[in-house]
């Protein structure tokens, strides 16, 4: 058994289609959220809509509470929980930053947890076109205002999407470095869609963010 590395968005969402298309057995989504509960620890969507995604598609979710400082810890803690309930590996939606693969793989490592990563060192074009033409939904849920302007926000990730961001100088086409981030709502990993409510932009920290309700 396996669980997948859970944020939300369009790489945890193909990281687990991959998977279980392997033949993986992905029993659990992992997905840590800030100290208060109230929200996804990367990319700030509210807690209660992770839930409803991983209802949607009919898998459990562990979601733990904690801190950038606590993380490793927190995160570790969750993994040898799982690890106790036979899952001994662990899908992970990276694609080629290599500090995040040397972390994931010392912390799995210690634990006894072998990691995947289905996605890693794939070309960021070809990884958005597998996302739109398998039927993926989803928009963005936040920018970073350094590379992206607020009107971004909202916008869904489909082949017109992926036209006007080739415009862009020098950006990521996956985000990959924090330009934006995506909230995931259909695709053929879900059963049904999420049911969700557009609300207003915020801003904190040299981010924009898209305040998403539940229905």
């Amino acid at each position: 058994m396996a669980f997948c590395s859970w944020s939300g968005g369009k790489e945890s969402a193909l990281s687990f289609y991959r998977g279980s298309k392997s033949g993986l057995e992905i029993s659990y989504l992992v997905n840590m959220i800030s100290e208060d509960g109230k929200r996804s620890r990367s990319h700030g969507v509210i807690s209660e809509l992770i839930k409803s995604q991983a209802k949607a598609i009919g898998t459990p979710i562990v979601q733990r509470e904690t801190t950038w400082e606590t993380y490793e810890e927190e995160f570790k803690k969750t993994a040898s929980e799982l690890r106790r309930k036979g899952v001994h590996i662990g899908v992970f939606g990276d694609i080629d930053l290599k500090e995040h693969r040397d972390w994931i793989e010392r912390v799995c490592a210690e634990i006894g947890i072998k990691p995947i990563l289905p996605l890693w060192e794939e070309k960021r074009k070809e990884l958005l076109l597998e996302f739109i033409e398998n039927g993926f939904q989803a928009i963005i849920v936040a920018i970073h205002s350094d590379f992206l302007d607020p009107v971004w926000l909202g916008r869904k990730i489909d082949r017109q999407f992926l036209f006007d961001l080739e415009k862009v100088e020098g950006i990521d086409l996956c985000g990959e470095h924090g330009e934006y981030h995506t909230f995931v709502y259909d695709g053929p990993i879900f059963k049904k869609p999420v049911e969700f409510i557009i609300g207003e932009k915020r801003w904190k920290e040299k981010h924009w963010f898209l305040e998403l309700r539940l229905d």
